[in-house]
């Protein structure tokens, strides 16, 4: 910045005047009555695709993720790299919402927790997607040649819509988990709860060890 630089900046503190630009925009045609449904509550939706594979152990119920391919339409996307990032980090997210982040809340049976209380609030108590948790191979692409006239400069928003897209994760881990029971002959339907911790696809892989103990269709309880 440099010394005249900092002394306008100390002058315009000490006056207190706002060095900040401001700016709002109105989204046009936006208008909508909760208590009816009607109107538009939305300029535009942001839509994507996802294909997950994913390899699990069957024996300890950890997995890989071993591919991601993902595409997003962001119409003309003002700045790709952002972008990009911004839905790998969104996908990485919901990676571990549906496969790792398992809740955990005090109640009868758990009372060195208060009851009612989340006891994983927060990264400590939880284990949160690590450089480990990245798909082996993670693809990202824009859709081409799909403008967004509602927007400025016929781009979208990415935000929050890739975080859901992680659910392909979870669902190769469902199918894959079908073909470990299908090579022990067992074909009934199961439950398997998000997340897709690795006690659930552990106990959900029904094989000789696991039928002394539980049932096909066995649910396991919170792990606390």
């Amino acid at each position: 910045m440099g010394a005249w630089g900092i002394h306008l900046a100390n002058a315009c503190y000490m006056e207190r005047i706002d060095l900040s630009a401001h700016g709002f925009f109105i989204t046009p045609d936006i208008g909508f009555d909760w208590g009816t449904g009607n109107g538009n509550p939305f300029r535009y939706f942001t839509v994507g695709a996802a294909f997950s594979e994913v390899e699990i152990d069957t024996l300890t119920g950890d997995f890989h993720t071993r591919r991601a391919d993902v595409i997003m339409d962001l119409g003309f996307s003002i700045n790709p790299a952002i972008d990009v990032g911004q839905i790998e980090g969104a996908f990485v997210q919901g990676l571990g919402w549906v496969a790792l982040e398992e809740l955990k809340w005090g109640d009868a049976a758990h009372k060195w927790v208060p009851a009612g209380c989340l006891y994983t609030c927060g990264p400590g108590s939880y284990k949160i997607p690590s450089v480990n948790d990245v798909p082996f191979k993670f693809s990202v692409s824009l859709l081409k040649g799909a403008p967004n006239d509602k927007a400025i400069h016929s781009s979208k928003a990415v935000g929050e819509p890739p975080f859901f897209l992680a659910s392909s994760v979870f669902f190769a881990i469902k199918d894959a988990i079908i073909a470990a029971r299908a090579e022990v002959g067992c074909t009934d339907w199961f439950p398997l709860d998000n997340p897709a911790t690795p006690e659930r696809i552990r106990m959900a892989c029904t094989d000789e060890f696991t039928k002394t103990f539980v049932n096909s269709d066995f649910r396991p309880k919170l792990s606390v």
